[in-house]
């Protein structure tokens, strides 16, 4: 069968990778505001991570919506919508009287509409590639890294300027400029071929790890969960921890565009290796390297030293998330893509969300970022041990499979 890869397939890609860095502000925007606003609610540290933490749920709960309507009527009416609800939310985010009702908004809005801007894009991405599928896919969610890149250096710029609410209501404006024109590129729908619907199916999922379809996506849900409430601890706190430092929020600021940016460098270099081992090996090494640049950030404080392990969590972090997406499409059904890759992916921004507020809360107990880094080290390993027994059992079916057919042709 011929490749469905055309020159519109690259074309899209590059436009689904420019709407992910745009939508994804939501990710990065309160991070990066995070001391503003605790200083403007006069609240404790923890506390003043909750707006991250429900926007977090909220591109959760909204890329699994986004994927489901995706599946069913393309990725353009519902990534059109979620731009107009992300674009108004930030624009009613700057008049918030309080914390909570700040932080509640963001969820609804900002969450729940920058969620098409996520996972539902990689898993659309992934429909119009075959030869290079892991690459498309690595590539695809970049587009929250390099929003990670892009965002921060200019958020904190402005924040300094006018403060956090008039920032608010740019990025509003601004994304719902830019965003709705791009979307009308990807108005055309995917046509899966007969074969490729049948390529994966539920019997040939549990031939594949010996588990039923339900079993295999809750662990890799969980999976997501594990490494990402590690992810989130030097990429959600790194700002705050800067200025505890003494270095101040700008530097941190610059860290974190450094990770990130390393990030992105690091889904090219993944891209190929997913292309070259497959899903569940990329996501063990990706993870058992997380968990080693995690622990650098214990004995170093540095400010040399940090921009570095921020470089190095960047590079060894970037293959994790695409992992899932590729696993996904090399254990389900192409027309089931939308939901399940959404589902997997979305659920580490429930990990995200834990994570950021665990190692808030962390701090406000013991007053420094160590037992929170500890944390974020021990629900690594629980990712790895989950990738490595998902593994070992692919490992033991195919051999199974290949007795039987030993057998068979004796």
């Amino acid at each position: 069968m011929p490749s469905i890869e055309t020159s519109y397939s690259w074309t899209r890609l590059v436009v689904s990778i420019t709407l992910s860095t745009l939508g994804c502000v939501g990710m990065w925007s309160l991070v990066v505001a995070l001391p503003a606003v605790q200083a403007d609610f006069n609240s404790p540290r923890a506390d003043a991570t909750l707006p991250y933490t429900l926007t977090t749920i909220g591109f959760m709960i909204g890329g699994i919506i986004v994927g489901r309507l995706a599946d069913r009527f393309g990725i353009l009416p519902p990534l059109a919508t979620g731009t107009i609800l992300m674009s108004l939310g930030y624009i009613l985010t700057a008049s918030a009287p309080s914390l909570p009702v700040f932080a509640v908004v963001s969820g609804v809005t900002i969450g729940l509409g920058g969620a098409a801007s996520f996972a539902p894009l990689v898993a659309d991405a992934s429909l119009w590639f075959d030869r290079h599928r892991g690459l498309a896919i690595s590539l695809a969610t970049a587009g929250s890294s390099l929003a990670g890149v892009v965002w921060p250096p200019i958020l904190q710029h402005f924040i300094t300027v006018v403060g956090w609410r008039q920032t608010h209501i740019g990025i509003g404006l601004f994304c719902l400029a830019t965003m709705l024109p791009l979307s009308l590129v990807l108005l055309r729908r995917p046509v899966l071929h007969k074969a490729t619907r049948e390529a994966a199916s539920t019997g040939s999922t549990y031939q594949a790890t010996g588990l039923a379809p339900g079993v295999t996506q809750g662990l890799l849900a969980f999976a997501g969960l594990c490494c990402c409430v590690a992810m989130s601890m030097p990429q959600v706190h790194l700002v705050a921890h800067c200025g505890d430092l003494g270095y101040g929020p700008a530097r941190g600021a610059e860290m974190l565009a450094v990770m990130l940016g390393f990030g992105v460098a690091s889904r090219l270099i993944f891209g190929w290796v997913l292309n070259l081992i497959g899903g569940l090996p990329t996501l063990l090494l990706g993870s058992a390297m997380q968990a080693v640049s995690l622990a650098l950030y214990l004995p170093f404080n540095g400010l040399v030293s940090l921009y570095v392990i921020s470089a190095i969590f960047g590079l060894a972090q970037g293959g994790i998330i695409p992992s899932y997406a590729v696993i996904i499409r090399e254990l389900f059904p192409a027309q089931e893509a939308g939901l399940r890759v959404s589902l997997a992916i979305s659920v580490t921004l429930a990990g995200m969300a834990l994570g950021g507020w665990l190692a808030g809360a962390i701090y406000d107990w013991t007053g420094s970022y160590t037992a929170a880094l500890v944390n974020g080290i021990a629900w690594n390993i629980m990712n790895m041990a989950i990738a490595a027994w998902l593994l070992h059992r692919r490992t033991l079916q195919r051999r199974l499979a290949a007795c039987r057919q030993e057998v068979l042709s004796a």
